[in-house]
């Protein structure tokens, strides 16, 4: 989060992408668990203190995030400052001070385990086959190379955005649902502004896959079956938890609050 960011794009992009990938869920997992218990458990009585500050920074981080990654050309920088936006929209939920925005960042945070993974991990496939760089315009005809790959990417991309009705659309709803509950309506209406910012430069990677012709002797890329496999685990996870969402959110609330 703002302004501890810097660090991100840099090592996300220069890291190992199987590292890459597990920084951008690890890391957030890791830090939002015991924020969230620092301020509510530790200053339940205190919630007016710091929810503005919350906002405020909620506001700074997504915006931040969305709009470096308008301006990249690379498609493993653009996923790691999209990563920093993300985490602003985890924050709209721990702003909101309530068990409901608990819950909702808890079942964001699995979500985009999901999306996030299987986004690097396609990078880290076509990476590791020399098909392509990650340079947005080598994903130039990728739909025609690999049709298979593109589509998980597709679907990863579109759920990272928040189309409906894949998860992350529910995953943004609850935490923005949450912040309308608390009285915090406004950070809703930036989150839901950014969330359209951010369809810009994910749609952008879909354009190339799908509407740009392939390089003149673009190699064709292959994916071993494992890969395979754990990509379309992804890839079913998220739409499935975006066609049933409500089984996930009972169990991530039971777990939180019995």
């Amino acid at each position: 989060a703002v302004p501890f960011q810097w660090w991100t794009p840099d090592v996300y992009h220069g890291a190992p992408t199987a590292v890459t990938t597990f920084m951008s869920v690890g890391a957030k997992a890791a830090g939002f668990a015991p924020l969230m218990r620092l301020l509510m458990v530790s200053f339940p009585a205190s919630t007016a203190d710091w929810q503005l500050a919350i906002a405020v920074l909620a506001v700074l981080t997504m915006t931040l995030g969305n709009v470096a990654a308008l301006a990249q050309k690379d498609v493993k920088r653009m996923l790691a400052y999209s990563s920093i936006a993300h985490a602003g929209y985890l924050l709209v939920g721990v702003a909101a001070g309530t068990q409901e925005g608990v819950s909702s960042v808890l079942f964001y945070l699995l979500v985009y385990a999901f999306m996030n993974i299987g986004a690097f991990a396609v990078v880290g496939v076509l990476e590791q086959k020399n098909a392509v760089g990650t340079k947005l315009s080598e994903y130039a005809g990728l739909a025609t190379r690999n049709p298979w790959l593109a589509a998980v990417m597709a679907v990863f991309l579109f759920s990272l955005t928040g189309f409906p009705p894949l998860a992350g659309f529910w995953g943004k709803f609850y935490l923005f649902r949450a912040a309308v509950n608390a009285d915090l309506t406004w950070l809703a209406v930036v989150a839901v502004i950014n969330s359209g910012i951010a369809a810009f430069y994910y749609l952008g990677v879909v354009v190339q896959m799908y509407m740009k012709p392939a390089e003149d002797g673009a190699p064709e890329s292959s994916v071993q079956l494992a890969t395979q496999i754990a990509l379309a685990v992804a890839g079913i996870a998220v739409v499935l938890i975006g066609l049933i969402p409500a089984p996930v959110v009972e169990m991530v609330s039971k777990s939180l609050f019995g």
